[in-house]
């Protein structure tokens, strides 16, 4: 993991967090078990471009073909509970207890948001992050079925898209998210993007359809 990391107690509130948002910080923990948490300032930077975003054409077929019940903010907690938890792909997971609360205040302040897939009445997949000014910080995401995840970064990005945000910012990089248009800048390049986009106006992530 490419940049500084200063280790961090506890005592940290949303204010404070938001405050690292806007200067390109973010927290993570070294595992769920750690109530520890820490910063994290990458020297290269992860974002998703949101005019250039990408889903495939197989992606865009199951979409039509798909059942699943897009929602977004009626699950916060319980989406955040799903990205907490272990899978096949994820043995190990970075959001502890602190973290959890933390978010949960956000998403009570109007800050931190989930999109979520429901099949019927069942939570099957979903993704969280936090808005500030028109700049959305990807967090984390999960699948219990086929594509649910993906289906709702698509549906995060539309979204963005029509409330004229101007970053998506990914933290960085996987080879799956490289297939949506996901690239690397560096810090003092995002910094620029960043605060352009903290300063630009926008719709709020939470208005009406």
């Amino acid at each position: 993991m490419a940049g500084r990391r200063g280790r961090y107690y506890p005592a940290i509130t949303p204010d404070v967090l938001l405050r690292a948002y806007s200067i390109g910080l973010f927290p993570m923990a070294d595992s769920a078990d750690d109530p520890e948490i820490f910063w994290v300032e990458p020297e290269v930077r992860g974002i998703l471009p949101l005019d250039a975003f990408h889903a495939s054409r197989s992606l865009r077929k199951a979409m039509k073909q798909s059942s699943l019940d897009i929602r977004v903010n009626t699950a916060f907690e319980a989406v955040m509970a799903g990205c907490a938890q272990e899978a096949d792909d994820r043995p190990s997971t970075w959001i502890n207890s602190t973290i959890r609360q933390l978010y949960t205040d956000l998403h009570r302040m109007g800050h931190a948001h989930s999109v979520e897939a429901f099949e019927g009445d069942e939570l099957v997949g979903g993704l969280y992050g936090v808005s500030l000014g028109a700049a959305f910080f990807g967090e984390s995401m999960f699948s219990r079925r086929t594509n649910a995840s993906k289906i709702c970064l698509v549906h995060l990005v539309e979204r963005l898209n029509a409330r004229a945000f101007r970053l998506l910012d990914t933290q960085f990089t996987t080879e799956h998210l490289k297939t949506f248009g996901a690239v690397d800048v560096a810090k003092d390049d995002y910094l620029k993007l960043l605060r352009a986009a903290i300063e630009s106006p926008h719709l709020p992530f939470s208005g009406e359809d």
